[in-house]
């Protein structure tokens, strides 16, 4: 028993530094994917995000919930239909959405949140809305304009609410939807939202829980995931096919954001259990960080 005690603090001695550095620092969470369909999974996550909050780091979560609204859909009668990775989201569709993701799901979160004893403000449109933008340009190959229906990109975050929540002791949840200037609500990708909100907040890190562990060195090989890398790595590496596939716009999402002022992008599977203390508070992580050149 005393042996195991003295593990237990060998193992707060080595977080203790980590701790330390993050003290008053912002991390924005990307929540989303099979963690938030995985009881346990959510409810380890949760636990992390409660910890990294009670020792003095300042989590914003920024959520998806593209499960949850597509099994709504195929509920009311309603296919789904994807063009580059975006739900084509027509009005039946955006009410779904909004239902589905802006309401249930974050409100759900946050009573999740509150019942292991964290404090939590639900950033919707029936609270307060902080994401706005507008609706999201995109083109074929050919030059011509994809019509993706209600979809946005975040182009402003009102930071000042956020901040105030944070320096109040309580973790923002977001919703990854936006309002235009004149009031429409808009479906907007989880990804790209958390890496814009990473951004204006001028957080320190961005963490990206995803349904893999991380960039891999063999994309055969689950187990040869790359700890760390330098941007300048990570553009190398999708030169030369070694980052392929799904994993492409998720890097570059992680580049663009340390280009604008992130220090670090961590890419975790947020199915394993306590994966965000084990990458913030060890030496060695769980998945891939990438950061600028030292």
């Amino acid at each position: 028993m005393v042996d195991q005690a003295i593990e237990k603090a060998k193992t707060l001695v080595e977080a203790l530094d980590w701790i330390r550095e993050f003290r008053d620092k912002t991390t924005v969470i990307k929540l989303g994917g099979s963690v938030l369909d995985n009881p346990e999974s959510l409810h380890h996550i949760l636990v992390d995000i409660l910890f990294m909050e009670t020792v003095g780091m300042r989590p914003v979560i920024v959520h998806g919930g593209g499960k949850r609204i597509s099994k709504a859909m195929e509920q009311a009668g309603i296919s789904a239909n994807f063009i580059h990775g975006r739900r084509v989201t027509d009005k039946a569709t955006l009410d779904i959405v909004e239902r589905v993701l802006a309401n249930e799901t974050n409100e759900f979160l946050a009573k999740e949140f509150e019942k292991i004893g964290g404090r939590a403000m639900t950033l919707n449109f029936e609270s307060t809305p902080v994401l706005f933008g507008e609706p999201l340009n995109m083109q074929a190959p050919s030059g011509e304009r994809l019509d993706l229906g209600f979809v946005g990109r975040v182009t402003k975050v009102d930071r000042p609410v956020i901040d105030n929540l944070c320096h109040a002791g309580k973790v923002p949840f977001i919703p990854s939807m936006c309002v235009t200037d004149s009031g429409q609500k808009l479906n907007v990708n989880a990804d790209t939202a958390a890496t814009v909100v990473a951004q204006q907040l001028c957080a320190d890190k961005l963490v990206m829980l995803s349904d893999v562990n991380g960039v891999l060195a063999n994309t055969d090989d689950p187990t040869s995931t790359i700890s760390s890398l330098t941007a300048t790595d990570a553009k190398r590496l999708i030169g030369e096919g070694a980052i392929s596939e799904g994993m492409i716009p998720k890097v570059e999402a992680c580049l663009e954001t340390i280009e604008r002022g992130v220090r670090k992008v961590h890419i975790i599977d947020g199915r394993l259990r306590h994966s965000l203390l084990l990458e913030t508070f060890t030496t060695d992580g769980i998945g891939t960080v990438i950061a600028k050149e030292s």
